[in-house]
């Protein structure tokens, strides 16, 4: 029994899924991620990194960008 396999304690190595394939990326942005979005084009001196309208998938790979952007 101790040879089995436990998804629960040990997660695969790629726990997060590419923004592209979420159920619901092509939901609207959440209002988290629009304030988050808002506020690191603020800190990275790029306003057209934030537009409203945005999908979750998209505001995700922006937010990733621009957390990168700024060495978060």
């Amino acid at each position: 029994m101790g040879d089995r396999h436990n998804p629960k304690i040990e997660a695969p190595a790629n726990v997060e899924k590419d923004p592209e394939d979420w159920i619901s990326g092509d939901d609207p942005m959440t209002s988290a991620q629009a304030s988050y979005l808002k506020t690191l084009a603020e800190q990275a001196d790029d306003p057209d990194a934030y537009a409203d309208g945005l999908s979750k998938a998209e505001a995700s790979k922006r937010i990733d960008a621009l957390r990168e952007k700024l060495g978060l």
